[in-house]
Protein backbone atom coordinates (compact mmCIF):
# COMPACT_ATOMS: atom_id res chain seq x y z
CA UNK A 1 0.00 0.00 0.00
CA UNK A 2 1.50 3.33 -1.07
CA UNK A 3 0.67 6.94 -1.89
CA UNK A 4 -0.97 7.36 1.51
CA UNK A 5 -1.24 11.05 2.34
CA UNK A 6 -2.47 12.16 5.77
CA UNK A 7 -3.16 15.61 7.17
CA UNK A 8 -2.59 15.64 10.95
CA UNK A 9 -3.61 18.23 13.55
CA UNK A 10 -2.22 18.72 17.08
CA UNK A 11 -3.76 21.08 19.67
CA UNK A 12 -3.40 19.35 23.03
CA UNK A 13 -1.82 22.24 24.97
CA UNK A 14 -0.20 25.47 23.77
CA UNK A 15 0.98 24.66 20.25
CA UNK A 16 -1.31 24.68 17.23
CA UNK A 17 0.24 22.42 14.63
CA UNK A 18 -0.58 20.73 11.34
CA UNK A 19 1.49 18.36 9.24
CA UNK A 20 1.30 16.29 6.09
CA UNK A 21 2.90 12.87 5.75
CA UNK A 22 3.15 10.72 2.62
CA UNK A 23 4.04 7.05 2.89
CA UNK A 24 5.80 7.67 6.18
CA UNK A 25 7.81 10.68 4.95
CA UNK A 26 7.05 13.98 6.64
CA UNK A 27 6.43 16.68 4.03
CA UNK A 28 5.44 19.57 6.28
CA UNK A 29 5.20 20.30 10.00
CA UNK A 30 3.86 23.76 10.83
CA UNK A 31 3.80 24.91 14.46
CA UNK A 32 2.24 28.06 15.90
CA UNK A 33 3.38 28.44 19.51
CA UNK A 34 1.65 30.35 22.29
CA UNK A 35 4.70 30.63 24.56
CA UNK A 36 4.86 34.43 24.44
CA UNK A 37 1.19 34.70 25.41
CA UNK A 38 1.35 32.32 28.37
CA UNK A 39 4.70 33.73 29.55
CA UNK A 40 2.75 36.78 30.72
CA UNK A 41 0.95 34.54 33.24
CA UNK A 42 3.84 32.28 34.21
CA UNK A 43 2.20 29.16 32.74
CA UNK A 44 -0.47 27.86 30.38
CA UNK A 45 -3.93 29.38 30.85
CA UNK A 46 -6.41 26.82 29.41
CA UNK A 47 -9.04 29.32 28.27
CA UNK A 48 -6.47 31.47 26.50
CA UNK A 49 -4.94 28.36 24.92
CA UNK A 50 -8.31 27.31 23.48
CA UNK A 51 -9.01 30.76 22.04
CA UNK A 52 -5.54 30.93 20.51
CA UNK A 53 -6.01 27.51 18.86
CA UNK A 54 -9.30 28.70 17.39
CA UNK A 55 -7.61 31.73 15.87
CA UNK A 56 -4.56 29.91 14.53
CA UNK A 57 -5.82 26.59 13.26
CA UNK A 58 -7.23 27.60 9.83
CA UNK A 59 -3.99 29.27 8.67
CA UNK A 60 -1.77 26.56 10.20
CA UNK A 61 -3.65 23.80 8.36
CA UNK A 62 -3.66 25.78 5.13
CA UNK A 63 0.11 26.40 5.38
CA UNK A 64 0.83 22.72 6.08
CA UNK A 65 -1.08 21.65 2.98
CA UNK A 66 0.51 24.31 0.77
CA UNK A 67 4.02 23.52 2.03
CA UNK A 68 3.48 19.84 1.21
CA UNK A 69 2.11 20.75 -2.23
CA UNK A 70 -1.28 19.11 -1.77
CA UNK A 71 -4.91 20.01 -1.13
CA UNK A 72 -7.35 18.55 1.35
CA UNK A 73 -8.94 16.57 -1.47
CA UNK A 74 -5.59 14.86 -2.12
CA UNK A 75 -5.47 13.46 1.42
CA UNK A 76 -6.19 9.81 2.20
CA UNK A 77 -7.30 10.67 5.73
CA UNK A 78 -7.38 13.39 8.39
CA UNK A 79 -5.77 12.66 11.77
CA UNK A 80 -5.99 14.54 15.06
CA UNK A 81 -4.82 14.30 18.66
CA UNK A 82 -7.72 13.07 20.79
CA UNK A 83 -5.92 13.10 24.15
CA UNK A 84 -4.45 13.46 26.65
CA UNK A 85 -4.31 17.20 27.10
CA UNK A 86 -6.38 20.26 27.96
CA UNK A 87 -9.99 19.47 27.14
CA UNK A 88 -10.78 22.83 25.54
CA UNK A 89 -7.63 22.82 23.46
CA UNK A 90 -8.22 19.24 22.32
CA UNK A 91 -11.79 20.01 21.33
CA UNK A 92 -10.67 22.76 18.95
CA UNK A 93 -8.46 20.33 17.06
CA UNK A 94 -10.93 17.44 17.13
CA UNK A 95 -13.84 19.61 15.96
CA UNK A 96 -11.81 21.15 13.15
CA UNK A 97 -10.49 17.77 11.99
CA UNK A 98 -13.98 16.26 12.00
CA UNK A 99 -15.30 19.19 9.97
CA UNK A 100 -12.52 18.78 7.40
CA UNK A 101 -13.06 15.02 7.20
CA UNK A 102 -16.80 15.44 6.74
CA UNK A 103 -16.45 18.20 4.13
CA UNK A 104 -13.93 16.22 2.06
CA UNK A 105 -15.49 12.80 2.74
CA UNK A 106 -12.25 11.46 4.20
CA UNK A 107 -11.77 8.94 7.02
CA UNK A 108 -10.64 10.31 10.37
CA UNK A 109 -7.99 8.91 12.72
CA UNK A 110 -7.94 9.80 16.42
CA UNK A 111 -4.37 9.61 17.75
CA UNK A 112 -3.05 9.25 21.29
CA UNK A 113 -0.74 12.19 21.98
CA UNK A 114 1.79 10.03 23.86
CA UNK A 115 1.84 7.43 21.08
CA UNK A 116 2.55 10.38 18.81
CA UNK A 117 5.58 11.40 20.89
CA UNK A 118 6.93 7.85 20.64
CA UNK A 119 6.24 7.82 16.90
CA UNK A 120 8.51 10.80 16.35
CA UNK A 121 11.27 8.20 16.47
CA UNK A 122 9.75 6.33 13.51
CA UNK A 123 10.49 9.42 11.43
CA UNK A 124 14.18 8.90 12.30
CA UNK A 125 14.08 5.29 11.15
CA UNK A 126 13.59 3.55 14.51
CA UNK A 127 12.07 0.10 14.10
CA UNK A 128 10.35 -1.93 16.85
CA UNK A 129 11.09 -3.46 19.19
CA UNK A 130 12.82 -0.77 21.24
CA UNK A 131 12.56 0.94 24.60
CA UNK A 132 11.41 4.54 24.74
CA UNK A 133 11.87 6.96 27.61
CA UNK A 134 8.83 9.24 27.46
CA UNK A 135 9.51 12.49 29.33
CA UNK A 136 7.15 15.42 29.04
CA UNK A 137 5.38 17.99 31.17
CA UNK A 138 2.62 15.58 32.09
CA UNK A 139 4.13 12.12 31.68
CA UNK A 140 7.24 10.14 32.54
CA UNK A 141 7.26 6.52 31.38
CA UNK A 142 9.48 3.76 30.12
CA UNK A 143 7.64 2.09 27.25
CA UNK A 144 8.45 -1.07 25.35
CA UNK A 145 7.54 -0.42 21.73
CA UNK A 146 6.45 -3.85 20.54
CA UNK A 147 5.19 -2.70 17.15
CA UNK A 148 4.32 0.58 15.47
CA UNK A 149 0.96 0.76 17.24
CA UNK A 150 1.55 -1.64 20.14
CA UNK A 151 3.05 -0.26 23.36
CA UNK A 152 3.61 -1.71 26.83
CA UNK A 153 4.22 0.63 29.77
CA UNK A 154 6.98 -0.86 31.93
CA UNK A 155 7.08 1.96 34.46
CA UNK A 156 5.67 5.43 35.05
CA UNK A 157 5.74 8.24 37.56
CA UNK A 158 3.77 7.84 40.76
CA UNK A 159 3.26 11.59 41.17
CA UNK A 160 4.79 14.51 39.25
CA UNK A 161 6.22 14.04 35.79
CA UNK A 162 9.84 15.06 35.19
CA UNK A 163 8.78 18.02 33.06
CA UNK A 164 6.33 19.19 35.69
CA UNK A 165 9.05 18.97 38.35
CA UNK A 166 11.46 21.01 36.22
CA UNK A 167 8.81 23.67 35.61
CA UNK A 168 7.74 23.90 39.26
CA UNK A 169 11.31 24.09 40.54
CA UNK A 170 12.06 26.77 37.96
CA UNK A 171 9.06 28.75 39.15
CA UNK A 172 10.03 28.68 42.84
CA UNK A 173 13.51 29.75 41.78
CA UNK A 174 11.99 32.77 40.06
CA UNK A 175 12.76 31.69 36.49
CA UNK A 176 10.46 32.79 33.68
CA UNK A 177 8.14 30.52 31.66
CA UNK A 178 8.91 28.10 30.06
CA UNK A 179 10.73 27.09 33.20
CA UNK A 180 12.27 23.78 32.16
CA UNK A 181 14.22 25.33 29.30
CA UNK A 182 15.33 28.27 31.44
CA UNK A 183 16.50 25.91 34.21
CA UNK A 184 18.48 23.83 31.72
CA UNK A 185 20.26 26.93 30.45
CA UNK A 186 21.03 28.20 33.96
CA UNK A 187 22.28 24.77 35.05
CA UNK A 188 25.08 24.98 32.50
CA UNK A 189 26.62 27.72 34.66
CA UNK A 190 26.50 25.79 37.96
CA UNK A 191 28.23 23.00 39.86
CA UNK A 192 25.95 19.98 39.59
CA UNK A 193 27.52 18.26 42.60
CA UNK A 194 27.49 21.25 44.95
CA UNK A 195 24.08 20.59 46.56
CA UNK A 196 23.04 17.17 47.82
CA UNK A 197 19.51 16.48 46.60
CA UNK A 198 17.59 13.18 46.89
CA UNK A 199 17.33 10.77 43.97
CA UNK A 200 13.94 9.25 44.63
CA UNK A 201 13.36 5.57 43.80
CA UNK A 202 16.67 5.27 41.94
CA UNK A 203 17.47 1.99 43.74
CA UNK A 204 13.92 0.57 43.73
CA UNK A 205 13.52 -2.75 41.91
CA UNK A 206 11.09 -1.37 39.34
CA UNK A 207 10.92 1.10 36.48
CA UNK A 208 8.74 3.67 38.26
CA UNK A 209 9.59 7.27 39.09
CA UNK A 210 8.76 9.85 41.75
CA UNK A 211 9.67 13.53 41.49
CA UNK A 212 7.33 15.19 43.98
CA UNK A 213 9.70 14.72 46.93
CA UNK A 214 12.62 16.08 44.95
CA UNK A 215 10.62 19.20 44.15
CA UNK A 216 9.82 19.55 47.86
CA UNK A 217 13.51 19.16 48.73
CA UNK A 218 14.35 22.17 46.58
CA UNK A 219 11.55 24.19 48.16
CA UNK A 220 12.81 23.28 51.64
CA UNK A 221 16.35 24.22 50.65
CA UNK A 222 15.18 27.64 49.48
CA UNK A 223 13.04 28.20 52.58
CA UNK A 224 15.90 27.32 54.95
CA UNK A 225 18.23 29.67 53.10
CA UNK A 226 15.66 32.45 53.36
CA UNK A 227 15.17 31.86 57.10
CA UNK A 228 18.93 32.04 57.65
CA UNK A 229 19.23 35.02 55.31
CA UNK A 230 21.71 33.07 53.18
CA UNK A 231 22.24 33.78 49.52
CA UNK A 232 21.38 30.92 47.15
CA UNK A 233 23.53 30.17 44.13
CA UNK A 234 20.70 29.51 41.69
CA UNK A 235 23.00 28.12 39.02
CA UNK A 236 24.34 25.49 41.45
CA UNK A 237 20.81 24.62 42.57
CA UNK A 238 19.57 24.29 39.00
CA UNK A 239 22.57 22.15 38.05
CA UNK A 240 22.21 19.90 41.10
CA UNK A 241 18.50 19.38 40.52
CA UNK A 242 18.99 18.68 36.82
CA UNK A 243 21.72 16.16 37.60
CA UNK A 244 19.54 14.32 40.14
CA UNK A 245 16.57 14.05 37.76
CA UNK A 246 18.67 12.97 34.78
CA UNK A 247 20.56 10.36 36.81
CA UNK A 248 17.24 8.77 37.81
CA UNK A 249 15.89 8.76 34.25
CA UNK A 250 19.04 7.25 32.73
CA UNK A 251 19.56 4.70 35.51
CA UNK A 252 16.00 3.39 35.18
CA UNK A 253 16.22 3.21 31.39
CA UNK A 254 19.51 1.30 31.56
CA UNK A 255 17.99 -1.13 34.06
CA UNK A 256 15.01 -1.73 31.76
CA UNK A 257 17.18 -2.18 28.67
CA UNK A 258 19.37 -4.79 30.37
CA UNK A 259 16.52 -6.72 31.95
CA UNK A 260 14.36 -6.63 28.81
CA UNK A 261 17.32 -7.57 26.63
CA UNK A 262 16.65 -4.78 24.15
CA UNK A 263 19.57 -3.05 22.45
CA UNK A 264 17.74 -0.10 20.92
CA UNK A 265 16.67 2.87 23.04
CA UNK A 266 14.91 6.14 22.26
CA UNK A 267 13.62 9.21 24.01
CA UNK A 268 10.72 11.56 23.30
CA UNK A 269 8.73 14.43 24.81
CA UNK A 270 9.58 17.99 25.73
CA UNK A 271 12.14 17.04 28.40
CA UNK A 272 14.07 15.18 25.68
CA UNK A 273 15.35 18.66 24.75
CA UNK A 274 17.23 18.80 28.05
CA UNK A 275 20.92 19.07 27.16
CA UNK A 276 22.21 16.93 30.03
CA UNK A 277 19.69 14.17 29.36
CA UNK A 278 20.66 14.03 25.70
CA UNK A 279 24.38 13.84 26.49
CA UNK A 280 23.90 11.20 29.20
CA UNK A 281 21.79 9.04 26.90
CA UNK A 282 24.55 9.18 24.31
CA UNK A 283 27.06 8.08 26.94
CA UNK A 284 24.72 5.25 27.96
CA UNK A 285 24.39 4.09 24.37
CA UNK A 286 28.15 4.24 23.77
CA UNK A 287 28.91 2.34 26.98
CA UNK A 288 26.51 -0.51 26.23
CA UNK A 289 26.57 -0.54 22.43
CA UNK A 290 22.92 0.49 22.19
CA UNK A 291 21.39 1.98 19.09
CA UNK A 292 20.02 5.39 20.14
CA UNK A 293 17.32 7.62 18.68
CA UNK A 294 16.85 11.21 19.83
CA UNK A 295 14.46 13.43 17.83
CA UNK A 296 15.44 17.04 17.19
CA UNK A 297 13.89 19.77 19.30
CA UNK A 298 10.97 20.38 16.93
CA UNK A 299 9.88 16.74 17.07
CA UNK A 300 10.30 16.63 20.87
CA UNK A 301 7.89 19.50 21.47
CA UNK A 302 4.17 19.16 20.75
CA UNK A 303 3.86 18.97 16.97
CA UNK A 304 1.63 17.44 14.34
CA UNK A 305 4.51 15.66 12.61
CA UNK A 306 4.62 13.03 15.36
CA UNK A 307 0.82 12.69 15.20
CA UNK A 308 1.06 12.17 11.44
CA UNK A 309 3.69 9.48 11.98
CA UNK A 310 1.48 7.48 14.32
CA UNK A 311 -1.58 8.08 12.11
CA UNK A 312 0.25 6.64 9.11
CA UNK A 313 0.85 3.34 10.88
CA UNK A 314 -2.73 3.32 12.21
CA UNK A 315 -3.94 3.82 8.62
CA UNK A 316 -1.93 0.79 7.47
CA UNK A 317 -3.70 -1.29 10.14
CA UNK A 318 -7.12 0.10 9.30
CA UNK A 319 -7.47 1.72 12.72
CA UNK A 320 -9.95 4.50 12.00
CA UNK A 321 -12.34 6.53 14.13
CA UNK A 322 -15.75 7.86 13.18
CA UNK A 323 -17.42 11.24 13.44
CA UNK A 324 -18.40 10.47 17.04
CA UNK A 325 -14.73 10.96 17.90
CA UNK A 326 -14.37 13.08 21.03
CA UNK A 327 -11.57 14.56 23.10
CA UNK A 328 -10.32 12.43 26.00
CA UNK A 329 -8.25 14.72 28.27
CA UNK A 330 -7.10 11.90 30.58
CA UNK A 331 -6.46 9.31 27.85
CA UNK A 332 -3.96 6.61 28.86
CA UNK A 333 -1.48 5.10 26.42
CA UNK A 334 -2.87 1.95 24.82
CA UNK A 335 -6.51 2.75 25.60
Amino acid sequence: MNDIKILAIESSCDETSAAVIRDGELLSNVISTQIDIHALYGGVVPEIASRSHLEAIPSVVDTALKTAGYTLEDMSAVAVTRGPGLVGALLIGVSYAKALAMAANKPIIGVDHMAGHISANFLLGAKPPFLCLVVSGGHTMIVRVNDYTDFTILGSTRDDAAGEAFDKVARVMGLAYPGGAKLDKLAAEGDEYSIDLPKAMIKEDNYDFSFSGMKSAVLNYLNKAKMKNEEVNKADLAASFRRSVVDILVTKLEKAAKEEGIGTIAVCGGVACNSLLRSELKKLADKNGYELYIPDATLCSDNAGMIASQAYHMYLKGDFSDLKLNAVPSLELGC
